[in-house]
């Protein structure tokens, strides 16, 4: 090894105390929990409060409210109760169920009853060889005040007997009074025809 002179740091006393620049141990400063322990229980405790006894307090409320508004459906049940025993005795007072079953017969005579419109336009159209049969038939329908539309012969299909042609539901009385005015049994609905009523006369026809 390499030796050197001794100096005056080779030099240390028998009682040698710390030199040159060093740090004091620090002490470690500890935050105080207890202030917030504290506050966190108090809020711990306050909402336990708010969870378990307020709920209670506030189902107090509605159980109140149900119990006082008991009585009043009974009442509202009793009210009715009271009004179809006076309606019921309401017919009674009259004595005859003949009104009640009056307006049942009007409404059933209404249906069969309906009114014929002998405004809408009647075409008459001649489905046979014999001349002249659709103006007779036109003068029948005519003469029976309804309004005469075209007259001449048939371009359909051959028709086997006389046939009423309608082409809307709301045409279906008119085409039945048309048919009993001559004699014509068959009425039959047609979209297909553009006309709302037409009359075919066809063989056999008197």
């Amino acid at each position: 090894m390499t030796k050197f002179a001794k100096d005056e740091f080779d030099r240390v006393p028998q009682n040698s105390s710390r030199q040159g620049v060093h740090r004091d141990a620090q002490e470690t400063v500890r935050p105080n929990l207890w202030p917030v322990l504290t506050v966190g229980a108090v809020a711990l405790v306050l909402g336990l409060v708010a969870f378990l006894i307020l709920p209670r307090l506030g189902l107090v409320a509605p159980g109140a409210s149900t119990s006082v508004s008991t009585p009043a459906p009974q009442q509202s049940e009793t009210s009715p109760s009271a009004a179809p025993t006076e309606s019921s005795n309401a017919p009674i007072a009259s004595g005859e169920p003949s009104p009640g079953t009056t307006p049942s017969g009007e409404t059933s005579a209404t249906p069969s009853s309906a009114p014929v419109d002998k405004a809408v336009a009647v075409a008459v159209y001649n489905g046979t060889a014999t001349a002249g049969l659709a103006s007779r038939v036109a003068g029948l329908v005519q003469g029976d005040g309804w309004t005469l539309g075209t007259v001449g012969n048939w371009g359909g299909l051959p028709q086997q007997s006389s046939v009423v042609f309608y082409n809307v539901p709301g045409q279906k009385t008119n085409a039945e009074a048309l048919g009993k005015l001559l004699g014509i049994s068959a009425v039959v609905e047609s979209p297909e025809i553009q006309q709302p009523l037409v009359v075919v006369v066809g063989p056999g026809y008197q």
